[in-house]
């Protein structure tokens, strides 16, 4: 059994924004040398959220629209009463996955057709992190 962790990085430009990230994870599963296993891809930070779905703008917008009305931002939260101002950042982190795990299968994420891996961050501007871990049996 096999263990591999890499970090990445990310400072987004906008507060709220949604990273593909698809290919940054192929990239640290390849060099894992994991074949059979999965990989583990968190944010390490509790305004933001992994999730997958297909990467089509549409979409993406949707999204983006539905945590909004779920999640709007607005002074009146009892959070901001403790001087932040990003309570709706942390509502829209739960309604999205805090992380997910994905299957390796003969050394590649073992994705649908048009599942994708997102970052969402919903209180940015300056740098985060994310854990890719995988674990799994190398040939």
């Amino acid at each position: 059994m096999k263990v591999h962790t890499e970090y990445l990085t990310f400072t987004t430009a906008k507060r709220y924004e949604m990273v593909h990230i698809t290919r940054q994870v192929e990239e640290i599963v390849r060099r894992s040398g994991v074949v059979d296993g999965l990989c583990l891809v968190s944010p390490m930070h509790i305004t933001a959220a992994i999730y997958v779905n297909d990467h089509e703008d549409g979409l993406i917008e949707d999204i983006s629209t539905w945590l909004e009305k779920l999640a709007p931002s607005w002074p009146g939260y009892k959070h901001h009463q403790t001087g932040e101002d990003n309570a709706d950042a942390h509502l829209k982190a739960l309604l999205l996955h805090h992380e997910t795990t994905l299957p390796i299968t003969k050394g590649r994420l073992d994705l649908g057709t048009w599942q994708r891996i997102f970052y969402a961050e919903f209180d940015g501007q300056r740098a985060k992190r994310v854990i890719v871990k995988i674990l799994g049996l190398t040939e």
